[in-house]
């Protein structure tokens, strides 16, 4: 007789953890792109880069998503949730570049 698996109702549903968002920071001492689950923060490194405003603005936003595409939360521990602010700049990154997945 074939064996037949049986899986409790838990094991159909794969776990989902939420998705991590790159998002817009404003805080007293830091105003820029970082991460919805963990403190990381996007701090580019010297000039931008390119010929016209809009190579910069391209290269600008390459960087960014390729290192919050790479980073690990587990790495950037944070005592509580970073603020999902309902302004203007935080909306056009999300409908722009929606939600990046870990």
């Amino acid at each position: 007789m074939p064996e037949t698996a049986t899986y409790s109702q838990f094991a159909r549903r794969p776990r989902m953890d939420a998705p991590r968002m790159l998002i817009w920071i404003k805080q007293p001492r830091f105003q820029g792109f970082g991460c919805s689950e963990c403190a990381w923060a996007f701090n580019p490194s010297g000039p931008p880069e390119g010929n016209s405003l809009q190579e910069m603005k391209e290269y600008y936003q390459r960087r960014r998503d390729k290192e919050f595409a790479i980073h690990v939360c587990a790495e950037h521990p944070r005592a509580k949730k970073a603020k999902r602010l309902n302004n203007p700049d935080c909306a056009t990154a999300r409908k722009s570049h929606g939600p990046v997945a870990a």
